[in-house]
Formats: structure tokens, C-alpha cells, sequence
């Protein structure tokens, strides 16, 4: 009987030992200094991460809200390190020609131009918290994401995009193409900007609906119910005023329109 006793309590202190850590994870990720080269959360992710902060089961480790950059390597070497390269141009936005071409004039090795799509890390406290969230990314057009699991237990959901841009401007400091083809580029780029754009948003309201309380949804679906009823009601006694007998003036068509123009008013 002590056996029986015993094991759904270790099973209850694991599961406490467990959220203690997933906390004790959040609260110091949360307090480390941003040491990104910007130094701050990218305004068009801003609300997603805020929204994945305030929730028990999730937090960011990293995010970026997709880039255009041009980069400069150094010319004759087969790896590509962050460390060895020099960023000759980056934006959050939109870019333009004349600023791609005057960055390019800065180019002394290899200069790359680069599209990157949004990207976000995000910890969670279960793997079935993870999968949520995964379901929610592929459904809203992010198609290379992923859940991985590390060796202290930590689970990693990466919402990732597959709509990247990756092209050589120059080598060894000699620019390769013409200003008519980096405006063709610059153009792409930014077509996969807003399309990126779009699906941040998709992702945002896809997250809203997924995580929002179960008493929340029910709260708003009775309240749309109600709605629903009262309009029924109020309709039935347009048509009813509108067909009577009694020596009531019935109502044109355009003054039922503006009568149910104003309920529907009312209920928007």
C-alpha cells in the first residue's frame, strides 16, 4: 500500500519540480539584456511577443520580425560566420534602391543580399504546448516550423518561413550586377516583405483564438446568442406591425431598412 501511495506523489513532485524550472527559465530570460544588434523587439512583433510573454505556458527566447540586409564577407573562404562579415545595410522594412546601391559602394569582400523572414523562439512549459503552437504557425503560412527538445528538458517551439532571398552583389569588392537588376531585387524583396507582414498578422489572430480562455469564448458566444435572439425578436415585431390590420400604418420598405440598419447598429 505505501508502494501505491508513494509513486502519485514522486509523479506530483516532478510535475512541481518541473514548473518551478519552466519559471525560474522564464522569469530569467525575461530579465536578460537584449543583445541583438538593434537592442529592441521589432515593432511589427511586438504585440505577438507581449501576447506570448503574459501566457503561463509560453515565453520568447528570440525574435525578429523579418529583415533585408546586405552583408559583406570576406572573399575565399567557404564558411559563412557571422563574426567574419560586416552589415552594409538592414532594414525591418521596406527598402529602396538607391540605398542598397550606395551600401554595395561600402563592399571590400563578398556582399550578399539578403531577405530573411519573421522568426520567432518560443519556450514552452509542455510538449503539448508546443504543438499547439506549431499547429497555429503552419496554419498561418509558416511551414518550416518546428519543435525541438534539449537535453535539460527544455522545448522549443520555432516559427520559421520558407519564403527567404538569398543573393551575390559582389566579389572581392567588384560589384557583379547592374543597378537595373538590383532594382528588380529590391522589388522582390519587398514583395516578400508584405507577404510576410500578412502572415504575422494571420499568426497573431490564429494565437489570440487558440489561447484565449475557455471562459472567454464562452462569455462572448453567449453574448452573441443574445444578440441573435433580440434581433430575431425585433424583426418579428417590424413584420408583424408591418402586416397588421388594426388600423396601423404600415411601414415602407426603405423605413424597415433603417429600422434594421439601426438594430444591426446597435449590435456591432
Amino acid at each position: 500500500m505505501l508502494n501505491r501511495r508513494t509513486k502519485p506523489d514522486c509523479m506530483s513532485c516532478g510535475a512541481m519540480e518541473g514548473e518551478n524550472t519552466f519559471k525560474q527559465w522564464k522569469k530569467q530570460s525575461l530579465n536578460r539584456l537584449d543583445l541583438s544588434k538593434k537592442g529592441s523587439i521589432d515593432r511589427d512583433v511586438a504585440n505577438i511577443v507581449s501576447f506570448i510573454n503574459n501566457s503561463e505556458h509560453h515565453f520568447t527566447t528570440s525574435s525578429c520580425s523579418g529583415r533585408v540586409i546586405l552583408i559583406d564577407g570576406v572573399s575565399d573562404r567557404t564558411d559563412v560566420q557571422k563574426q567574419n562579415c560586416s552589415w552594409l545595410f538592414v532594414t525591418h522594412e521596406k527598402c529602396k534602391k538607391d540605398d542598397v546601391v550606395a551600401a554595395l559602394q561600402k563592399s571590400s569582400g563578398d556582399a550578399v543580399f539578403k531577405f530573411e523572414p519573421c522568426v520567432l523562439h518560443i519556450q514552452c512549459r509542455q510538449l503539448e504546448d508546443a504543438q499547439l503552437l506549431h499547429s497555429v504557425a503552419i496554419n498561418s503560412g509558416f511551414r518550416n516550423s518546428g519543435v525541438t527538445i534539449g537535453k535539460k528538458g527544455k522545448i522549443i517551439m520555432a516559427v520559421r518561413s520558407t519564403h527567404c532571398l538569398e543573393v551575390p552583389l559582389s566579389h572581392k569588392g567588384q560589384v557583379l550586377v547592374s543597378e537595373e537588376y538590383i532594382d528588380f531585387l529590391v522589388g522582390v524583396a519587398n514583395s516578400k516583405m508584405d507577404e510576410n507582414l500578412k502572415r504575422i498578422e494571420r499568426f497573431y489572430n490564429c494565437l489570440k483564438s487558440a489561447l484565449e480562455p475557455e471562459e472567454v469564448k464562452s462569455h462572448l458566444k453567449d453574448e452573441q446568442s443574445d444578440k441573435k435572439t433580440v434581433y430575431r425578436r425585433r424583426r418579428k415585431r417590424i413584420q408583424d406591425s408591418a402586416g397588421s390590420d388594426g388600423g396601423v400604418k404600415n411601414q415602407s420598405e426603405s423605413d424597415q431598412e433603417d429600422d434594421l440598419e439601426c438594430e444591426l447598429t446597435l449590435f456591432s
